[in-house]
C-alpha cells in the first residue's frame, strides 16, 4: 500500500484562509522565483507516510485555487498532500501547452485548459530569429543550434478556453492581440485543432498571461491573479515545503512532440525531461532512500514514452489509462488491451502502477455506480499499484450512489475497492478523510472522537 504524508499537523483553520490567500495573490504574482530550485535547508524534515493511500493533488488545490498555479500548490500543501501532480509540455523556446477536445485532454494550444511545462531556453539561428521578429511564428519543427534548460511546469494554469470562450479575460485578449500571435490548426492525436499554442509563445510572452478558474461554478475571485509558472518553479515548491513532499509530473503527449522537436545530438523530449529531474536530485527506485528524500512518481499515457524512461531513470512510473473508448496515444492499443493480464504482467517490468479514470474501474449507469471490474484486483496480483483520477467534491461529479457526500466517495473508494492512491481537487477533504478514520485516531473513550465527528458534522465539512 503507498503512502500518503500526511504529517502530524493539521491543516489550515478556515479563519486563517483568506489571510493565506491574500498573501499568495501577493506572494505568486510579484515574487521572482529564479533561480530554482531553492537551495534552502529546513534540516529535518517530517516524511512521507508510507502507510495509507496517497493523496495526489490533481494540479494543485484546484477546486478552490486556478490550477497548476503556485498559490494551488502551496495551498495544498498546507493541506497536507503528499503529491503535486502537474503536466510537462514545450514552448516557442520551446514550449508546449495542453488543450481539451471534450473530455480528453491534448497537447496543444493555449486554449482550452491551461499552459505550460518544460520550457527551453534556445538560440535559433539567424532565420529563425527573424521570422520570429517578424510574427511569422513558424509552428514546431525547429531546429536548435544550442539550448538551455530554463525548465518550465506542466500545464500550469491559464487561458483555459479558446478566444470565443466566455472563460478568457478580456484581458488576456487584449495581450494576445497586441503581440500579434493568430490561432493556428494542429493535427494532434488525428484531430484538427485550432487555438493559440504554446509554440507560438516565447516564455516572456507567457509570463504577461493570468490564469484563470477553468470551472464557472467555482471560486472566481483568483482569476487573473497569477502567472504560470516553470517546471523548475513548481519543483522549488515540492523542496521547499516544511516536510516531504513529492512531485508527479505527467510527460504530456511525448509522441507529438518527438514527432515536431529536434534537439542536437537527437535527444528527445523524455531525455530533456529525466535530466532536468537527475539535475534536482530525485532518483531512485519506489522506497529506497533517495526516493523517501525526493519522492517521485512519473505519468504518461503513452506507454513506448514510459518503456524509453525506463532505460533512463529508476524512478518510479506510472501508466495512465483513458476511457474505455480511447485507444493509446502511440501504439493504437485498445483499453482492453491495456488492461488484460498479459498486458499488465508485460508492463509490469516498466512501471509501478497505473492511473485509470476511476468510471472504467468501477462502470456507472444513469449516474449510479454498477458492479465493480477486477482491474484493481488483478493489478494488485501483478504488483501494480492503482491511482484512479480525479476526485472532486462538487455534485455533479458525485455518483449518487454517494448522496452528495465525498467523503462516502472516499469511503469507497478506499476501503471497498482498496486503491493505492487518489488524484483529488480537494486535498483537504481527502486528508481531513484520511486523518478522522485513521486506525492512529480511533475512538479511546472519547466523546469527541474522530469516528463520531465524522459522522456528526458531515455535512458541514464537506467542502474545505
Amino acid at each position: 500500500m503507498p503512502s500518503t504524508c500526511s504529517g502530524s499537523g493539521s491543516g489550515f483553520g478556515f479563519g486563517f484562509a483568506p489571510i493565506l490567500f491574500l498573501s499568495l495573490v501577493v506572494a505568486c504574482a510579484a515574487r521572482p522565483l529564479y533561480p530554482l530550485p531553492s537551495k534552502v535547508s529546513h534540516g529535518s524534515r517530517l516524511p512521507l507516510q508510507t502507510s495509507r493511500p496517497y493523496n495526489i493533488a490533481h494540479r494543485g488545490s484546484n477546486g478552490e485555487i486556478p490550477e497548476e498555479t503556485s498559490a494551488a500548490y502551496m495551498v495544498c500543501i498546507g493541506m497536507q498532500v503528499n503529491l503535486l501532480c502537474n503536466f510537462i509540455c514545450l514552448n516557442f523556446n520551446l514550449l508546449l501547452c495542453m488543450s481539451r477536445v471534450g473530455n480528453k485532454f491534448i497537447v496543444s494550444k493555449v486554449t482550452s485548459i491551461q499552459l505550460c511545462a518544460l520550457i527551453w531556453h534556445a538560440s535559433f539561428s539567424h532565420k529563425h530569429k527573424k521570422e520570429h521578429e517578424e510574427k511569422k511564428r513558424e509552428p514546431l519543427k525547429r531546429e536548435l543550434t544550442s539550448s538551455k534548460l530554463i525548465s518550465c511546469p506542466p500545464k500550469m494554469g491559464f487561458l483555459y478556453a479558446s478566444m470565443t470562450s466566455p472563460l478568457m479575460t478580456q484581458l488576456t485578449l487584449q495581450i494576445i492581440r497586441s503581440l500579434q500571435i493568430v490561432e493556428r490548426t494542429y493535427d494532434v492525436q488525428g484531430v484538427n485543432t485550432t487555438g493559440f499554442f504554446t509554440v507560438d509563445f516565447t516564455l516572456k510572452e507567457l509570463k504577461l498571461l493570468r490564469v484563470k478558474q477553468r470551472f464557472s461554478f467555482r471560486d472566481q475571485q483568483y482569476n487573473g491573479k497569477f502567472p504560470i509558472i516553470t517546471f523548475e518553479e513548481f519543483i522549488s515548491i515540492a523542496l521547499d515545503a516544511p516536510r516531504i513532499v513529492g512531485i508527479y509530473p505527467e510527460i504530456k503527449n511525448p509522441i507529438f512532440i518527438n514527432q515536431h522537436v529536434k534537439w542536437p545530438g537527437g535527444k528527445l523530449f523524455e531525455d530533456k525531461f529525466v535530466g532536468l529531474l537527475k539535475k534536482y536530485g530525485y532518483k531512485g527506485s519506489y522506497l529506497s532512500e533517495p526516493w523517501l528524500k525526493q519522492p517521485l512518481f512519473i505519468q504518461s499515457f503513452a506507454p513506448t514514452s514510459l518503456v524509453y524512461i525506463s532505460n533512463l531513470t529508476d524512478s518510479p512510473k506510472i501508466f495512465l489509462i483513458d476511457d474505455i473508448t480511447i485507444p493509446t496515444q502511440d501504439t493504437n492499443q485498445s483499453y482492453w488491451e491495456i488492461t488484460s493480464d498479459a498486458y499488465l504482467d508485460y508492463i509490469k517490468d516498466y512501471v509501478v502502477g497505473i492511473g485509470p479514470w476511476k468510471d472504467t474501474i468501477v462502470p456507472v449507469l444513469d449516474n449510479y455506480l454498477q458492479t465493480p471490474t477486477d482491474l484493481v484486483a488483478r493489478a494488485h496480483s501483478h504488483d501494480l499499484q492503482v491511482h484512479p483520477y480525479t476526485f472532486r467534491n462538487e455534485n455533479q461529479y458525485l455518483h449518487f450512489d454517494f448522496h452528495q457526500d465525498p467523503y462516502e466517495e472516499y469511503d469507497y473508494w478506499i476501503n471497498k475497492i482498496g486503491v493505492d492512491g487518489l488524484f483529488t481537487d480537494f486535498t483537504g477533504s481527502l486528508h481531513n478523510f484520511q486523518e478522522w478514520t485513521s486506525p492512529l485516531s480511533k475512538d479511546d473513550g472519547d466523546d469527541n472522537s474522530a469516528s463520531k465527528l465524522l459522522h456528526q458534522n458531515r455535512i458541514a465539512n464537506l467542502v474545505i
